[in-house]
């Protein structure tokens, strides 16, 4: 099953990229999704509020993502911290995941991974495709906004991915999205009928 992973930074329009693919048949893994249902895990949940306090736990006794994210994007080290503590169990939710979608009979999965940092020490190393969707900074802090995000937390989520740069060098395919949704639909839908020639 080839394993297609989509990148780029927050607003880039990885999800246009990934639902584009998915209307096409495709399942899909998005790794932002596996990362908030292991947080419901117990054992996450103990080492995280040993790591980050009590108070990231929310009223509903379940880690609130909001106060955890506040802790953990403050500094590089406390965001190694977090990335110690989830990478190991989000690796091992996803082998899962690969491992079932294999055994229905699929011919390839997309992969949206955002905080994509390299091929080598991550998710990603056995990737048949990295697609990378890149989008100007200023592009990209509206579209995150427009949908909901606070802007300070924006620009602190951005300032800890990779650049676009980095993302370009570890990438197989390179998408601009810096049009409209339909004229990036087009230009996916257009590498996807080559591409799948040969699945």
């Amino acid at each position: 099953m080839r394993k297609l992973f989509i990148i780029g930074g927050m607003g880039a329009g990885k999800s246009t990229a990934r639902k584009t693919l998915v209307d096409q048949g495709l399942p899909f893994i998005d790794l932002d999704k596996v990362g908030h249902d292991i947080l419901l895990w117990d054992t996450v949940k103990s080492d995280l509020v040993e790591a980050f306090g009590e108070d990231i736990i929310g009223s509903d006794g379940e880690i609130d993502r909001g106060a955890l994210a506040r802790k953990a994007f403050v500094s590089p080290a406390d965001t190694r911290k977090l990335n110690r503590l989830t990478m190991p169990r989000i690796e091992e939710s996803f082998t899962d995941r690969l491992k079932d979608l294999e055994n229905e009979g699929h011919k390839a999965v997309v992969v949206e991974y955002s905080v994509f940092k390299n091929r080598q020490t991550s998710i990603a190393y056995d990737a048949d495709v990295v697609i990378a969707v890149l989008a100007p900074l200023d592009m990209r802090i509206e579209r995150a906004v427009k949908s909901g995000w606070d802007e300070d937390d924006v620009r602190r989520r951005i300032a800890r991915q990779i650049t676009d740069a980095e993302r370009i060098e570890a990438a197989d395919v390179v998408f601009n999205n810096d049009g409209t949704p339909e004229e990036m639909r087009n230009k996916v839908l257009a590498w996807w009928s080559e591409y799948s020639k040969d699945l």
